[in-house]
């Protein structure tokens, strides 16, 4: 899809990244809800809203991600655009593990936690299939190594739906 591929070469650079984080994080929860998730303008490939609560002021907040499923886990890259420090909801998660997580308005409850090692190497190879972009903000991040989330479903609580199910 040339739209798609144009797209993505913008989002990698950083006035489009700046655009994603700056822009898109702040208009995306709400064109995502009142869409059930159908039209977001920060990213290409599949988004997903994060409900968090903040580390330090316990204030609930909801950022869109772009992420993917492998199982009945979904995958996140706190990459920030490869900025020198994580991203906001990075830290509120590491706090309250305990999140929500939307694709079409209708959250499913998980709990968060860091990926390592090999389990970490698998999802971040993964991740760059879905999105090249990441190998490119790793770089642009020299002085730290981007964290892969896991988010597990907290219950029996249903995933959300996936145009991105990676084996």
């Amino acid at each position: 899809m040339p739209l798609k591929r144009i797209l993505d070469r913008i989002f990698k650079t950083r006035f489009g990244t700046w655009i994603a984080i700056n822009v898109g994080q702040r208009i995306d929860p709400y064109l995502m809800r009142a869409t059930s998730g159908h039209i977001r303008i920060s990213f290409t490939a599949p988004t997903i809203l994060l409900t968090h609560t903040g580390a330090k002021s316990g204030k609930r907040r909801t950022t869109p991600l772009l992420y993917f499923t492998k199982g009945d886990k979904v995958v996140l890259i706190a990459s920030k655009g490869g900025a020198p420090q994580h991203p906001a909801w990075y830290y509120n998660i590491k706090a309250h593990p305990e999140v929500e997580a939307s694709t079409d308005g209708r959250p499913g409850r998980y709990v968060a936690r860091e990926a390592e090692g090999d389990e970490r190497e698998h999802l971040w190879k993964l991740a760059t299939m879905l999105y090249s972009g990441f190998d490119d903000y790793q770089q642009r991040a020299t002085n730290r190594r981007i964290p892969v989330i896991v988010l597990e479903p907290a219950s029996a609580s249903r995933a959300p739906r996936s145009g991105s199910m990676l084996r």
